[in-house]
């Protein structure tokens, strides 16, 4: 089951000649989910050679513009291009208003259904259930409304042991009972155990997404042993005072927050534009928490048991 992120921007505020605005794609088991939509997405997407139109999901973490700016162009290329599938945008308070209002001023009337769900709530919630995952939102501590995003596979089904079909003479009913979980109940009545049938289930994979947010532990048990853990740095800690103004986190803090939440890997992005050289942010978090790698637009990190890249 594929489970990856393409970076798209990594970039804060302003884009430079090798860091656009926020944004990533993610694939999940085919499933194409887009999170934030910084100025200069679609032609992001076009560059990496990423179809438009295999988008199914939007997720606005909140509506600064270097990661909502893109979001209505995106949205009349796609009825420019054909698209007639419906697509379901998850944003802040004020998206709507914000698309109806340039749309209107605009004459753009889209030819596919557009849903905008507007999120407004204080703990964490699953705003999506798919068959193969399940996304939750949860807030953010920055200047204007924002929030986070976990990414979860559901638990694969099991997988039956060699040769335990035949050794019991397993129905098809049988066989999807013990791969949801249950024990094998035998014409005698001999029941045997499931773990005795299937092999140890592999871990679900989890994604979680945080950027923009002030540094925050309470966010640790909500990130807790995730495989990927993509924390904002906008600044290091020379900065860490404009850090704490700004509602921002330096490379440090993002990294105190994934030694506290025990993630797999840290993956950091957001990075101000007056970093030429990021080696110092990387430095900085991995005299925190080591396994920190610095995201690059058009990468794509692979979410498995061992974090790859390529």
């Amino acid at each position: 089951m594929v489970f990856n992120i393409l970076v798209l921007g990594s970039g804060a505020a302003t884009p430079t000649n090798n860091r656009h605005c926020s944004a990533q794609l993610v694939n999940m088991c085919g499933s194409h989910i887009l999170i934030d939509c910084g100025e200069g997405t679609q032609d992001q997407l076009r560059r990496y050679h990423q179809k438009l139109q295999s988008i199914k999901y939007i997720l606005i973490s909140h509506l600064h513009g270097d990661h909502f700016f893109g979001l209505p162009g995106l949205l009349s290329t796609l009825h420019l291009c054909g698209r007639t599938e419906p697509l379901s945008v998850f944003a802040p308070k004020g998206a709507s208003e914000a698309i109806r209002l340039l749309f209107d001023v605009s004459g753009t009337e889209l030819r596919y259904p557009l849903s905008i769900v507007e999120m407004d709530m204080e703990s964490p919630v699953t705003i999506l259930q798919e068959r193969y995952f399940h996304i939750d939102a949860f807030p953010l501590q920055h200047s204007v409304p924002t929030y986070g995003f976990l990414i979860v596979e559901e638990p694969p089904l099991l997988n039956l042991r060699p040769k335990m079909r035949d050794k019991y003479q397993m129905t098809n009913d049988d066989c999807i009972r013990v791969k949801n979980g249950e024990d094998l109940r035998l014409v005698d009545g001999t029941v045997v155990a499931n773990a005795d049938l299937t092999l140890p289930r592999r871990k679900q994979r989890k994604y979680a997404y945080c950027c923009d947010t002030a540094f925050d532990e309470s966010l640790v048990d909500t990130v807790a042993g995730v495989d990927m853990l993509c924390m904002e740095s906008t600044f290091d800690n020379a900065f860490c005072a404009m850090a704490e103004e700004r509602r921002h986190c330096t490379a440090q803090q993002a990294a105190t927050i994934a030694a506290q939440a025990g993630v797999r890997q840290l993956l950091l992005t957001h990075f101000s534009a007056r970093y030429r050289d990021i080696e110092p942010l990387l430095n900085e978090a991995r005299s925190v928490f080591q396994s920190t790698i610095c995201a690059s637009d058009g990468t794509f990190y692979e979410i498995t048991s061992q974090i790859k890249t390529s």
